[in-house]
C-alpha cells in the first residue's frame, strides 16, 4: 500500500531526472549506436541502453545481475511501482485474486482505493465502500480497522486487504473486526508479504510491523474464522523473492522463473476466510 503512495508522491521528480539523463547519454552515444547494436544483439543491447539510460523497460535480468548483484544497494528502492508491475502484485492479481474474483460481489470493501473491486468485481459488485484515514482520497469511510465501532455489524459481502495486514501492529484487532462487519457467508480475500523489505513510506507514517509465515497468518486468521472455511495460498521462489528484494518487475522475469512455487521461499500470502453462514 505504501509503495503505491511513494510512487505517486516521487513520480514526477524523477521522471524528469531519468529523461534529462537519457538525452545528455544519447546524445553522446549516437555515433556509436549502430556499431553498438550489432555487436552486442538486440536483446543484450536493448539491457545496456535500460542499464546506462534509466529507461523503464526493464532491467534486464542477465545483464544487470552478472555484473552487478553483488552490491549493497538495491537496483530499485520502491519494490519496482515506479518502471511497472512489482513482483508481489504478480503473485496477487494474476494468481490469488484471479483465482477468486468470484467472491467479489455485492456490498465489497477494499482499504486505501477501490482498484482490485473494479478490476475483479466487474458487475458482480453492487456497492463499493473505500476504508481509510481521514484525507484520503476516495475514502467512503474514515476509520482504523482496530477501533471501528461505528462500522455497522454484518454489511459486507467481501473484503479486499492487499499489503495491509503487516502495518497494523494490532492484527488481532483488525481481523476481529473485519469477521464482524462481513454478512454471514461473507468472504475476505488478504494478501500479505512473507519475504520483503520495508515499506519505508509506511514506517516512516504510521508503522510496518510484521511479516509473515503460512502458518502464522493461519493460526491467526483461523481465530475468528472457523478452520475449515480458512484457505491458504503461497507464492514464489527464490530466484522472484531475490528478484523482489531487488526491487525488479514481473516483466524482467520469465512466466516459467515466476510461477514455480517452493513451500520454503513464501514471498506472497494469500488467504481467503469466509464467515460461517
Amino acid at each position: 500500500m505504501g509503495s503505491r503512495l511513494w510512487h505517486w508522491s516521487h513520480k514526477s521528480r524523477t521522471n524528469g531526472t531519468i529523461a534529462l539523463q537519457s538525452q545528455i547519454v544519447s546524445a553522446f552515444a549516437w555515433p556509436f549506436k549502430t556499431l553498438a547494436r550489432r555487436m552486442l544483439g538486440e536483446q543484450l543491447y536493448q539491457q545496456a541502453r535500460v542499464t546506462l539510460l534509466g529507461e523503464s523497460g526493464g532491467l534486464g535480468l542477465d545483464w544487470t545481475w552478472g555484473n552487478s548483484l553483488r552490491r549493497i544497494h538495491p537496483l530499485r528502492r520502491d519494490f519496482g511501482w515506479q518502471a511497472g508491475q512489482p513482483i508481489n502484485r504478480y503473485y496477487t492479481e494474476k494468481h490469488f485474486l484471479a483465482e477468486y474474483q468470484r467472491d467479489i460481489r455485492g456490498r465489497v470493501l477494499e482499504i486505501a482505493d477501490d482498484r482490485y473491486t473494479r478490476l475483479f468485481g466487474g458487475n458482480r459488485v453492487t456497492a463499493s465502500d473505500v476504508l481509510g484515514f481521514p484525507g484520503c482520497s476516495g475514502v467512503t469511510i474514515q476509520a482504523d480497522l482496530t477501533k471501528a465501532d461505528h462500522i455497522p455489524s454484518a454489511i459486507f459481502d467481501c473484503a479486499i486487504l492487499t499489503f495491509t495486514l503487516h502495518v497494523i501492529f494490532d492484527v488481532r484487532a483488525a481481523l476481529m473486526t473485519l469477521e464482524r462487519i462481513l454478512k454471514p457467508g461473507g468472504v475476505v480475500l488478504i494478501v500479505v508479504p512473507g519475504i520483503s523489505q520495508v515499506s519505508r513510506y509506511d514506517m516512516d507514517n504510521w508503522g510496518d510491523y510484521w511479516r509473515f509465515t503460512s502458518l502464522s497468518i493461519k493460526l491467526l486468521v483461523e481465530k475468528f474464522f472457523q478452520p475449515e472455511e480458512v484457505t491458504v495460498k503461497t507464492y514464489g521462489n527464490a530466484l522472484s523473492a531475490m528478484a523482489s528484494l531487488e526491487g525488479l518487475l514481473s516483466t524482467e522475469l520469465s512466466q516459467e522463473e515466476l510461477d514455480h512455487w517452493d513451500r520454503d521461499y513464501e514471498l506472497v500470502i494469500g488467504v481467503r476466510a469466509v464467515k460461517r453462514l
